[in-house]
């Protein structure tokens, strides 16, 4: 399928007619497939395509919108996404590459970072992580350098300070916290970066679902934090990638 750029270029060389550009221009803005209308221009708006949300859809709808968005651009990535989806949609896309602690799948191969910065991800615990690989493998499916620190909790705070110097390199840090949610404070207090930080559902009866991280956060006493949804890995990794980037 044409770019916006190539057809108007064809207008111009006289290539096509203004009705034949118009109608496909019409056709690179949507893609109507009955259960959903594929967005096919949000990457000339927002410079990210869009990503599809696996749960809830069933892996034929996934298959008609993986094959309607990679008509336009690659890589596509699609989050929370089963094993067992996956194994019904590799024989579509044979070269697709799952993350099963993610639950991610990726189509095309993603672009050489921009820039030598770097998004640090970091969580508190190893319950934390998929999570973590989510918005890590969201980071590198938009072109960014990601590095990893896992399992550095406040529990034993001492895990943190030896990956001190990592952290504080990175443009963004992504922070990952269940139970209390009191890591994103602690970093906060550290970098001067830009702190992300996700709640995750990780924890006991009284964590309600990440709910207890989500406030903990909120109510930070540590500037510059910003604070996305709950478990929301997705989400911290999109921001953290326009930061990294700018």
């Amino acid at each position: 399928m044409l770019t916006t750029t190539e057809i108007l270029h064809q207008v111009a060389t006289g290539q096509l007619s203004t009705s034949e550009a118009t109608q496909l221009l019409d056709e690179n803005q949507t893609a109507a497939l009955g259960f959903a209308n594929v967005d096919l221009s949000r990457q000339q708006r927002n410079g990210v395509p869009e990503v599809i949300y696996g749960s809830g859809k069933t892996s034929k709808q996934i298959v008609s919108i993986v094959k309607a968005l990679s008509k336009q651009t690659l890589p596509v990535l699609t989050t929370r996404l089963s094993l067992t989806k996956f194994s019904e949609l590799k024989d579509y896309f044979p070269s697709a590459v799952y993350y099963e602690s993610a639950r991610c799948m990726t189509l095309g191969t993603p672009p050489l970072p921009k820039t030598n910065d770097y998004i640090a991800v970091v969580t508190a615990g190893t319950s934390d992580q998929p999570i973590a690989e989510e918005a890590a493998i969201t980071a590198e499916t938009f072109g960014n350098n990601v590095k990893r620190i896992y399992d550095v909790g406040v529990a034993g705070i001492h895990r943190l300070f030896s990956k001190l110097d990592i952290i504080r390199g990175a443009k963004v840090v992504i922070v990952i916290a269940g139970m209390e949610g009191a890591l994103a404070s602690v970093v906060g207090g550290l970098v001067s970066s830009p702190v992300i930080a996700v709640p995750t559902s990780i924890g006991y009866g009284t964590n309600f679902q990440g709910m207890t991280a989500l406030l903990t956060m909120l109510n930070s006493c540590a500037s510059g934090i910003t604070v996305v949804n709950v478990d929301n890995g997705f989400g911290a990794a999109y921001s953290a990638s326009l930061i990294n980037h700018i």
